[in-house]
């Protein structure tokens, strides 16, 4: 299974956690959510993307399949908020 990246792409509104362009976690091949020390993953927009989470680790594909791509954009669903996050595969090592 691959790791993914989520990386706050850009904040259009206010983010009521103090989440900055650029932050980002990842999500291990078994789950873990690793945030690094001193920064924030936000529940709200982490439960909306949990769903394409499995998706997107998958190593095999079929052809045409949109999971294919190596990155998908999400938005929190705070409208307030519209914290864009990049969601990318990370190359095993």
């Amino acid at each position: 299974m691959h790791r993914l990246k989520i990386t706050v792409e850009k904040i259009e509104g206010y983010c009521n956690l103090p989440m900055l362009v650029g932050d980002s976690f990842t999500i291990e091949d078994r789950g873990q959510i690793v945030i690094p020390p001193g920064k924030f993953a936000c529940l709200w927009a982490l439960q909306s993307m949990m769903p394409i989470f499995p998706l997107l680790q998958r190593t095999e594909t079929q052809k045409g399949d949109w999971s294919r791509q190596s990155r998908q954009v999400f938005v929190c669903p705070d409208p307030k908020g519209r914290v864009h996050y990049r969601i990318e595969r990370i190359t095993a090592e």
